[in-house]
């Protein structure tokens, strides 16, 4: 006679099928979109960082005008 428990551990493979969509759909958003990985959540580009840092440096007059424009130059080359 049956028990009622169906097919025992089952539900781990059900479990396990809904993680692997899941981590496979985030997986490929992030290959498809991988710009968004690359910026902050107000839409800042992370190298835009670098640029906003020397700026702010520069404006507290941790750097002088020939260091400024140097470090400046080597940015926007890169």
């Amino acid at each position: 006679m049956m028990t009622g428990f169906g097919m025992g551990f089952g539900f781990i493979w059900m479990i396990l099928f809904w993680v692997l969509v899941i981590g496979g759909s985030i997986a490929l958003l992030a290959a498809i979109f991988p710009k968004l990985a690359t910026t902050h959540p107000n839409g800042t580009a992370v190298e835009d960082d670098a640029l906003f840092i020397l700026k702010k440096r520069y404006a507290q007059g941790e750097l002088s005008k020939e260091e400024f424009e140097t470090v400046r130059q080597d940015l926007e080359q890169a």
